[in-house]
């Protein structure tokens, strides 16, 4: 699989503002054939994942919704007069019923499927079973791609904005929304009980960073841990990792 923008991107560098399936099928061959003369073609595409890793990324998938749905639901009800607050009530209780049972199914998924490596990214602190599941289901490439590749793929690789003499402010662009998102939970839990994160993170707002940049940067840093984890098969070790 390739990303979809970077084929609609390739179009548009071709000059291709028209988009129809004989002008999809056109680029994608045209695009297929460039990268297939890279040396590197293979940091562009994903495998496609198989049965058991799309059974769990629905999974995750359908947890997701579940919190939203109950988000959702929650704000209703802090509005909700009272002839309605037992429907709403209802269903918020409904859904935790739901959530209840997807997150024993997840865990269940991944302890039959993936337990060694659940093993060893739950070693990491910050790193629960949720932020475990999402980073085995949504993120196949950990532990085969380098840091700056996996900090790329997830989308905190910080990208220059130069022109000239100018020199922009560096920012994260692109990558797995969903995967930042749950990379980001997990961050913020391992700035107060994963020493190396924490010992990081201080020492960015020490020198002035501010707090989101500091996050950011944790995040990358974790996500590095935990991408050399996964390629050696080695559990977390703080003593290592501050070395």
């Amino acid at each position: 699989m390739i990303n979809p923008r970077q084929a609609r991107d390739f179009a548009r560098s071709m000059g291709r503002l028209a988009k129809t399936d004989r002008v999809d099928a056109q680029t994608l061959a045209e695009l297929a054939a460039t990268l297939a003369r890279r040396p590197d073609a293979e940091r562009f595409l994903r495998p496609l994942p198989d049965a058991v890793q799309q059974d769990l990324a629905a999974l995750v998938t359908r947890r997701r919704q579940l919190i939203t749905m109950l988000l959702s639901e929650r704000q209703r009800l802090r509005l909700a007069v009272a002839v309605v607050r037992p429907s709403v009530e209802a269903v918020i209780e409904m859904i935790r019923k739901q959530l209840d049972d997807i997150e024993a199914q997840m865990a269940g998924h991944v302890r039959q499927h993936y337990a060694e490596l659940d093993t060893l990214l739950q070693s990491a602190g910050g790193i629960g079973p949720v932020a475990s599941a999402s980073l085995i289901a949504d993120l196949p490439e950990l532990g085969r791609l380098n840091r700056r590749q996996i900090a790329a793929l997830v989308g905190v690789a910080p990208y220059a904005k130069d022109s000239g003499q100018h020199r922009g402010r560096r920012r994260i662009a692109g990558g797995r929304f969903e995967l930042r998102r749950a990379l980001y939970m997990a961050t913020l839990s391992a700035t107060r009980h994963n020493p190396a994160i924490r010992a990081f993170y201080q020492r960015l707002l020490a020198i002035g960073k501010l707090k989101k940049v500091a996050l950011i940067a944790c995040m990358r840093k974790l996500l590095t841990i935990l991408n050399a984890m996964a390629k050696t098969r080695t559990k977390f070790d703080p003593v290592h990792v501050h070395a």
